[in-house]
């Protein structure tokens, strides 16, 4: 039976003027990355406020690792690490202090607290600047150490808010590819909250998009992209145009085709054969090159999902 880090039931937290979270129920399994993925205000760093029992809720409940949130929130606190808005770093400390620091306040002894920052900043490629002080770095190695941060007392759940947001691409990338690589040494559960598609796509293992603290779709990132908007099939040659593309555009299941450097795009329905559309295309006197088949983006069913939210409004 697969083990069950995170819940949810019916979880909602209300404000005075807006409702932040909206009868949220998940379940996230142990071991895996989920994305909460949402533009900003829809709730994301409520939601982990919530989980952490740093809010209580108006109503439903939560667990962390079998915990009520509400009942038991300082042995959710113990067991999980958080970066949240602010990377909690004292920017006058050495990188070394810092970590000290964070691991004696959790209990950690001396010994462990100098084998782990090892363990932690050597896959970072920070341990030859430990010594220095934190306030002289960049935004991206200060990211890198509030990750490690988080890690430190070796926590089996981490939540993560917005953990590139405000770096550059190249330092919002190295900081992707090591977080990846210490999740996987560390086999721990994360739960990062983000709107930048590309942390989702590279990261995640499952995503979950919220809109106005309400769920509106949870699963693999690839079955989030073939369910909100049927399949791509992008077929590349020559002659596509004229009557190639109005016999494909005609054809029943296509939704919506377009012509893009002599290559036709087309968003199709789930029960289109690849094969039909090819053979119109040949039928109308198309030469075709390449024929690929495949779901749409990230990014686009991100998009399908809110403006199918807006259509429900």
């Amino acid at each position: 039976m697969t083990e069950i880090a995170i819940s949810t039931h019916s979880l909602t937290r209300d404000f005075p003027s807006v409702r932040a979270v909206d009868s949220l129920d998940l379940e996230i399994p142990a071991g895996v990355v989920f994305g909460f993925l949402g533009p900003n205000g829809s709730g994301k760093t409520t939601t982990v406020r919530l989980l952490l029992g740093l809010l209580e809720p108006t109503s439903g409940r939560a667990e962390v690792l079998g915990h009520d949130v509400s009942l038991e929130p300082q042995a959710v606190r113990a067991a999980t690490g958080a970066l949240m808005e602010h990377s909690g770093l004292y920017e006058r400390l050495t990188a070394q202090e810092n970590l000290e620091f964070f691991g004696r306040a959790a209990g950690m002894s001396r010994v462990d607290v100098k084998a782990r920052i090892q363990e932690l900043l050597d896959p970072l490629d920070l341990l030859e600047r430990r010594g220095e002080q934190v306030g002289t770095w960049s935004r991206g190695m200060k990211q890198k150490l509030a990750v490690a941060r988080s890690l430190m007392h070796r926590p089996r759940v981490v939540f993560l808010d917005e953990p590139t947001a405000g770096l550059d691409p190249v330092a919002a990338a190295g900081l992707r590819d090591d977080l990846a690589r210490l999740v996987a040494e560390e086999g721990v559960t994360v739960f990062v909250n983000t709107h930048h598609l590309a942390d989702a796509e590279r990261l995640c293992h499952q995503v979950g998009v919220v809109r106005d603290g309400r769920l509106l779709a949870v699963g693999r990132p690839d079955e989030l992209r073939t369910a909100t908007g049927g399949r791509r099939l992008e077929i590349a040659g020559h002659g596509l145009g004229g009557d190639v593309l109005s016999a494909v555009r005609d054809a029943t299941g296509v939704l919506e085709v377009r012509l893009e450097n002599s290559r036709l795009v087309l968003d199709l329905d789930q029960d289109v054969r690849t094969p039909d559309i090819v053979r119109i295309v040949i039928d109308r006197g198309g030469e075709i090159e390449e024929v690929r088949r495949g779901a749409e983006t990230l990014e686009e069913a991100f998009m399908n999902l809110l403006e199918a939210s807006d259509d429900d409004i």
